[in-house]
């Protein structure tokens, strides 16, 4: 089973590495980031999180589900509203988003008990 707090620290630790290796692209990135889905406006943190979270699903990406699940998790999401978000995510990727669903819910699980 993956282990995505263990992915998302190295995820986290790499795109350190990033930010030293190229400053400017990944500051103005990280900028991106908290002007999007880092501030709450017509949409919560939350609900934003929860989107980026289905499009994580969609294109199959660990690190990311790791990294947008930990953000949920911090938004205050449910285990109920990560389903559904799951659920969105089959409808728009089929089969292969049902697979990544299935691990973003165990990410949930784990960092709700970490």
């Amino acid at each position: 089973m993956t282990d995505f707090v263990k992915v998302g620290q190295e995820l986290a630790d790499g795109m350190g590495q990033l930010a030293q290796a190229e400053p400017e692209t990944m500051k103005a990135f990280k900028s991106l980031m908290g002007a999007t889905a880092g501030c709450d406006g017509e949409l919560s943190i939350k609900m934003k999180e929860l989107i980026a979270l289905a499009i994580a699903i969609t294109v199959r990406c660990d690190g990311c589900i790791a990294h947008h699940v930990k953000l949920v998790v911090e938004a205050g999401a449910t285990r109920r509203e990560v389903v559904e978000t799951i659920g969105v995510a089959q409808l728009m990727g089929g089969g292969p988003a049902t697979v990544y669903g299935v691990e973003a819910l165990k990410a949930f699980d784990q960092f709700k008990a970490a």
